[in-house]
């Protein structure tokens, strides 16, 4: 038995308010629509994987929520498995599905991603980040990330309401400031860039190009981040359908070269080489066999901009330390070296947080098929897509690597 583990179909929701949606009704648009593009139904889905945070922390399902949302869709009879793994989520459901597919248990498995944070009280959809950390140490959590550099000024101090992970990135950047010279420029060149990408992506949350002076003259949320440095708070859903390369003949599917999740370590905050997105990218090159020069596209977890000069660095496109500069040249654009975010990345896009990873697969594939229109990257051949979730100490708590590459 061939147990290579394929791609056959991607679906996704535009991403961006959604208030007279169920998360069900999302769900069920972005399963229906990856079925379609794998020429099956869902009679033939083995088993089902089915990330959410909002079910249960909003919408009070706690349990079985995959059930409740997919059944009415057709999805009866089959294993539904229920994943929570913060901004992970997707991307957790995706290794569970190929690891599914390729022990032979299934023929086909549906990974699935459903968020609704858009709420009436902005307030309910940001207090679901909280629980994305270690609750019972939070303040000595942040005590400790804040204590990574000096106090700031009353003057740089944050305005308006923010979710605490924002605090948490704003410490990381001001770290990695202090310890490697990058700047509030090389943030606003991130930004930017993202968003003029988003403007070719129709399923994007935001669609207006920034220049990096207005992104620089934003409200602030937490120095040094402004709000188009940010990821807003987005309903949507996207899938991704998995099979066996013995089970299709399909030209457009996509193989899976490596699938990596890891959980952090405890480590010294200088030691960035064994930063757990930095361990989960070499080893899903090394389970490819390939390396960082290969890759021709990715996308990486930007919820803020220093989420993406800081996954550049992990996933070997530049030196540690050096991810400001080598991003604000350019190399990460459309046409640069090495193009990351085409699809606006979170900070465009969306981030309806369990939908973001599988959102980066459904970039990816199209990039691999040649189908991603005005952000199209010229005969790519092989991506990369880098998903973290929740904050264990000094890092996020889980990182997924997934490497994708094309197969005609």
């Amino acid at each position: 038995m061939n147990r290579e583990a394929l791609i056959l179909g991607v679906g996704a929701t535009p991403f961006g308010r959604h208030l007279d949606r169920g998360a069900g009704d999302l769900v069920g648009q972005a399963a229906h629509e990856a079925l379609r593009d794998a020429g099956l139904t869902p009679a033939d889905v083995g088993a089902v994987f089915h990330a959410t945070v909002s079910q249960k922390a909003i919408d009070g399902q706690h349990m079985i929520p995959g059930q409740v949302a997919l059944r009415p869709h057709g999805f009866a009879g089959v294993p539904v498995v229920n994943v929570e793994n913060a901004c992970a989520g997707g991307a957790t459901a995706l290794w569970l599905a190929i690891a599914h597919v390729r022990a032979g248990l299934s023929d086909v498995a549906l990974a699935v991603g459903v968020d609704k944070l858009v709420c009436a009280d902005p307030a309910q959809g940001l207090a679901v980040f909280d629980g994305a950390m270690d609750i019972a140490h939070r303040e000595e959590t942040l005590a400790a990330l804040a204590a990574l550099t000096e106090p700031l000024p009353p003057e740089l101090s944050a305005d308006g309401d923010r979710s605490v992970f924002t605090e948490i990135y704003a410490s990381l950047a001001r770290a990695h400031m202090q310890r490697f010279g990058t700047t509030e420029a090389h943030l606003a060149a991130v930004s930017a860039k993202n968003h003029a990408h988003s403007v070719h992506n129709p399923r994007a949350h935001f669609r207006r190009a920034f220049t990096a002076q207005e992104i620089l003259a934003a409200r602030r949320v937490a120095w040094p981040l402004t709000v188009p440095m940010c990821s807003p708070v987005s309903d949507g859903a996207a899938a991704v359908v998995v099979t066996r390369s013995d089970f299709t003949r399909d030209e457009s599917a996509v193989a899976v070269l490596s699938s990596v999740l890891l959980s952090g370590t405890d480590r010294a905050a200088d030691d960035a080489g064994r930063h757990i997105g930095r361990r989960a990218a070499l080893a899903a090159y090394e389970k490819a066999g390939i390396g960082p020069q290969d890759v021709d596209v990715a996308e990486v977890h930007d919820a803020t901009a220093f989420g993406e000069i800081q996954q550049v660095e992990n996933l070997g496109f530049c030196p540690i330390g050096d991810g400001g500069p080598w991003s604000a040249s350019g190399a990460g654009a459309l046409g640069g070296t090495v193009p990351v975010n085409p699809s606006g990345g979170l900070e465009s896009r969306g981030h309806p947080v369990s939908a973001t990873g599988l959102a980066q697969v459904f970039e990816l594939v199209s990039q691999l098929r040649g189908r991603a229109g005005e952000r199209q990257v010229p005969d790519a051949h092989i991506a990369i897509a880098e998903n973290g979730g929740g904050l264990y100490g000094i890092e996020e708590a889980v990182a997924a690597v997934t490497i994708l590459g094309r197969t005609r």
